[in-house]
This record gives C-alpha cells, sequence and structure tokens, in this order.
C-alpha cells in the first residue's frame, strides 16, 4: 500500500495544507489516517485518490511524487533515511536492494530531472517527512556560514545529511546516524566534491583525529546531556577547559577548533544561552583571552560564533564583533569588521559574566530616532502599490515552451560563472556583482583583477542566484560572481523582464534545498509586443517585492526603536 502525508494530498489537488485540514474536517467521508502520529497522520494514497474524484477535485500525481510514495511505501518509516540512501545507490548504478516497481520509477524519476536533482528531490521529501528528526540548516544560512568560514577543504563534524558541505571544493564530514552519512557521501559524490563522511558520534569517536582543515562549519545538536562528560574528562581537546556536564555546545566549539589548521575558521551555531550560562564562563574567558572567538552574531533562535585558531605566538586581537541585525546584514557587518576591527573590547567583556550576548550591545535609539523611523516607515508603507491586474472568469490557454528551448532556438544563452569565491577581494581593477548584490538590488561591491574566463555583464541580461533570487541588470561592465547564472536575450525577440518573471514564477531556482534546472522553466510563445505588457507587470512586482522588503526592515527597526523608548522612560 503506498501512503502520503497531509503535504503530499496538498501537492496532489494543488492546495494549500490549510485545505486539507478543512476537508478533513467537514467531509465526514474522508479517508481515516491509516498510520503515522496524530500530528502527521499518513493515508492510503488509493483512498485519496477515489476521494478526490468522487468530489470533482482535480488533482495529477508526478512521477516525483509517485516515486517517492512507492519507495516510502517499500518499508518502515523508522528506515527511511536507508531507502533513501539506497534510491542513491540506485542513481549512482550500485546494487540498492529496492523492489524492480520502485526502481523503474526512479529511473522515469531521474529521466526527467537528472541523476542528481532526482535524489535532490528524495532527500527534500525525506526532511519534509522526518522534519522533527532532522535538522536542516536553512538554505540562506548555510550559505553565509560557508561564506564566513573562508572556503577551502570545509569539515562538519554534526553533518546530518551534508548541506553545509555541498558547496565545497573538499570536504569531510561525521554523522551518529549511519543513513544520513550515507546520504550525505551521495550529495557530495553526485557534485564532483572531493568529500568523504564517516559515521560515528564525533565527541566520543572522532572520525578524523589528527586531521586539521581550512575551515569547520557545524550545526550541532543542542541540549545534548548524554554527551561523554565523565569518559572524556581528559580529553586534549580541551585547550580552553574542560566542558562542564550541562555545557555539550561548548566542547562541540572546542572540537571544531581541534580539527582546523592554526590560522583557520570555525562558524558553529550555538543556543543564545550558551553566550551567559554561569557555568561556561570560564570557557568562555579563555576563548577570548586567547584570540580564538572573532565574532557572536545574534540570529533569535540561534547564535552564530566565528571562531578562528590561532598561530604560534600571534597576538591576541583586542576587539570582538557583537552584531545583532538581519541576516542580510551579517555579511557587510564582518567585512567591515575585517577592515576595521572595531567592536567591543574584550578587557570589557571579563568580569565575573563573561557575557557575550550581542543584544547587550545593541545600541538604543533616542526619541528623536523613533519619530524619524516612524515617519519614514509611514510614508514607506504608503507607496506600496502593485501593478494593476485583471481577473479571467478562465486561465488563458497559451501555447508554452521552455527556457532550454529557447536557448536550443537561439533568442538566449545561459552562462554560469567559474569564478570561485576567493577570487572576489577588496581591491582591483574590476568591478564583481555577487549573490548579496543581486539579493539587495545593489552595485557591484566586490573587485577582482581582470583574468581569462570572465563574464561580463551587459545591460538587460538576466542573472539568477542558486536561492532563487532573479533580476534584470540595469548597467554594463561588471563581471558575473560566484555561483551566479547569467540569462543573455536577443533583446529583438525576447524581453528581459519578461523572462525573468517567468524564471521567479516558475520555480526555476528552488529556495529549499532541491536546485533546480531553470532550463525546464515554462514560458509562453509570444511576441515580443505581447512579452512586454507581462515584461511591465513582471517589473512591478519586483518592484514591490523590493519595496516590501525595505519596509519590512524599516518596521522591525521601529518596533525595536518603540520597546526600547518604552521600556527606558523615553516614550510614553
Amino acid at each position: 500500500m503506498t501512503y502520503v502525508n497531509a503535504g503530499d494530498i496538498a501537492r496532489l489537488a494543488d492546495v494549500g495544507r490549510a485545505a486539507v485540514s478543512n476537508w478533513r474536517r467537514r467531509h465526514e467521508d474522508f479517508p481515516q489516517p491509516i498510520g503515522g502520529t496524530t500530528a502527521s497522520p499518513l493515508f492510503s494514497l488509493a483512498e485519496v485518490e477515489e476521494w478526490l474524484r468522487r468530489n470533482g477535485k482535480p488533482y495529477e500525481v508526478s512521477p516525483g511524487d509517485l516515486a517517492w510514495q512507492r519507495l516510502r511505501a517499500s518499508g518502515d518509516d523508522l528506515r527511511l533515511g536507508e531507502l533513501v540512501a539506497a534510491a542513491g545507490d540506485f542513481l549512482e548504478g550500485r546494487p540498492s536492494g529496492l523492489r524492480p516497481g520502485v526502481t523503474e520509477l526512479l529511473a522515469e524519476l531521474a529521466d526527467e530531472r537528472g541523476t542528481r536533482d532526482a535524489f535532490e528531490f528524495l532527500c527534500e521529501r525525506y526532511v519534509e517527512a522526518h522534519s522533527r528528526q532532522l535538522a536542516v540548516t536553512p538554505a540562506e544560512l548555510a550559505e553565509l556560514m560557508i561564506r564566513l568560514s573562508g572556503g577551502g577543504t570545509l569539515l562538519d563534524p554534526a553533518c546530518g545529511i551534508g548541506t553545509l558541505l555541498l558547496g565545497a571544493k573538499a570536504a569531510r564530514g561525521q554523522e551518529l546516524s549511519g543513513s544520513s552519512a550515507r546520504i550525505a557521501q551521495i550529495r557530495l559524490r553526485m557534485r564532483g566534491v572531493d568529500g568523504r563522511v564517516v559515521a560515528g558520534d564525533s565527541l566520543r569517536q572522532d572520525g578524523f583525529p589528527g586531521e586539521r582543515v581550512d575551515a569547520v562549519v557545524c550545526d550541532p545538536p543542542f541540549n545534548e546531556r548524554a554527551w561523554g562528560h565523565d569518559e572524556l574528562a581528559g580529553d586534549p581537546r580541551w585547550e580552553y577547559g574542560l566542558p562542564p556536564r550541562g555545557e555539550p555546545e561548548l566542547a562541540w566549539v572546542q572540537h571544531c577548533l581541534a580539527r582546523a589548521r592554526p590560522g583557520g575558521t570555525v562558524v558553529i551555531l550555538m543556543p543564545p544561552a550558551a553566550a551567559s550560562r554561569r557555568p561556561g564562563r570560564r570557557i568562555r574567558a579563555n576563548l577570548l583571552r586567547g584570540g580564538a572567538l572573532r565574532a557572536v552574531i545574534a540570529l533569535g533562535a540561534a547564535d552564530l560564533w566565528v571562531l578562528r585558531r590561532p598561530e604560534s605566538g600571534e597576538r591576541p586581537p583586542a576587539q570582538v564583533l557583537m552584531f545583532n541585525g538581519e541576516l542580510s546584514g551579517v555579511w557587510p557587518a564582518w567585512l567591515e569588521f575585517q577592515r576595521d576591527p572595531q567592536g567591543v573590547r574584550i578587557i570589557d567583556l571579563l568580569d565575573d559574566e563573561v557575557d557575550v550576548s550581542p543584544l547587550r550591545f545593541d545600541r538604543r535609539g533616542t526619541p528623536a530616532e523613533f519619530l524619524a523611523e516612524q515617519e519614514g516607515f509611514r510614508a514607506a508603507a504608503s507607496s506600496l502599490t502593485g501593478p494593476e491586474l485583471a481577473v479571467l472568469d478562465e486561465p488563458r490557454d497559451l501555447n508554452m515552451t521552455t527556457v532550454g528551448e529557447l536557448a536550443k532556438a537561439g533568442l538566449l544563452a545561459v552562462h554560469h560563472s567559474a569564478m570561485k569565491p576567493g577570487e572576489v577581494a577588496d581591491q582591483g581593477e574590476v568591478p564583481v556583482l555577487s549573490g548579496d548584490d543581486v539579493l539587495l538590488g545593489g552595485v557591484p561591491s566586490g573587485r577582482t583583477g581582470s583574468a581569462a574566463g570572465q563574464i561580463v555583464i551587459e545591460a538587460g541580461d538576466v542573472v539568477t542566484t542558486p536561492t532563487g533570487t532573479v533580476r534584470v541588470i540595469a548597467e554594463s561592465g561588471a563581471v558575473l560572481g560566484p555561483q551566479l547564472t547569467l540569462y543573455r536575450l536577443d533583446p529583438a525577440r525576447l524581453d528581459s523582464d519578461f523572462l525573468a518573471g517567468f524564471l521567479r514564477a516558475g520555480g526555476g531556482h528552488s529556495r529549499g534545498t532541491s536546485r533546480l534546472d531553470a532550463r525546464r522553466t515554462r514560458v509562453p510563445r509570444l511576441s515580443l509586443p505581447e512579452q512586454r505588457p507581462y515584461g511591465a507587470a513582471f517589473r512591478r512586482l519586483a518592484e514591490l517585492d523590493d519595496a516590501l522588503r525595505a519596509t519590512t526592515r524599516r518596521g522591525e527597526r521601529l518596533i525595536r526603536l518603540g520597546l526600547d523608548g518604552l521600556a527606558s522612560g523615553q516614550l510614553l
């Protein structure tokens, strides 16, 4: 029997999860759960399909969903990770032990999407099915952590299914779950990453003893009390002090530092309480005195600690960066701190508490700043308008093609940047457009030297990032930065805003764990005059998106100033 959950049903019927919940409440004949849990019930696919037909609700089972459902139904949910790993074995041409009916559907999925994207699709569904057991670092946060690390050979000692290692040139990973370690190894191999992932407990059974890497990135388990305090009491990794029994995160910090080469970087997610808990103050003090702790970045539910393994004989720094703000502001703040390390003086942190919480150092605004921000927010909010769009009684029947077919027909050319992150610097004669520049709609912020193979951007080019941002470039001259893709159009036959809008709407670039091929994005076959009204509407929506995000930032600042002013007695 093939099982589906509420999310699967929503995808089948092309509705939201709330609609599925409403169906369950309002329709007595809706199929009853046959497995799963109260919070995440499972239903029979056959019964759901019959109910949808009977109630006149259109649905479609995609090859991907069918392959996933058949794979999931071929074993126990407790073994789901092993089944996904076995699917990866099959897709890579190794014996898998899966049933022929499952492998046939996997082969069809690979034919449709390609081997790597087929496996990423299965990983995405696996994470969704086991969201409470699998902690996957969000894509934008993972990208930031890798950027802060500086690249090179990366190690993740709690790598899960490998998310933090996917962009590395060379990677090492360790994961407690054997099936997750297998999945991570397959994902790295499918990307051509020189990687090795081992299964085991990194704190108790280090899979890479004595090995040093350029950088360590880690999203470790929080509040894990049974981490091995007693048996690891004399471990040489505890250079900054024996972690207290209730401070496992400080054990992970020191394990990561022990695996970084001198001068290497560690970027690790930490619970906010780890910055101020009394039992850990001696280790925090030693990290500060030794020059290892370089930044603490508050991200709401977690803090990001950036550390550097000191080189022999170097003088410890005098300042540490304390940052509390939006995710998009972290990288500019870090760059500014690297250029001019004006942060919080380490000597001011070495008191009885050694509290390194960034919120302690968040500057309080003045009443004048509150009034100015309030006025700016009102003006920005009042200007939020979108295009005038008419609602049709019936959808237009459009003759569709794909971006790939447009490329074959010569209407556009697709260029992928070969530039590596390490080639972008603060100096050089050539401006570089980065992913952050595309996301924020800013001017090129990086510099580099002139080199063969660089892609020079022209006005009207459409540029996309791996995380889904699409933007039409207005000015020529910069070169395409790392991990970006450029679409150069024939302006006599294709409108830039028209294409950009359908790239955004069509899901050609996913914001989740799976990065789909934009060549499969569907685009209507329209003449250039017919494209231009679409392009104008898409451009207005893009402008609204930018304005809305800017207004949201203003609103967050207004709220913070209002809270501070009321709490301090400066506002009534």
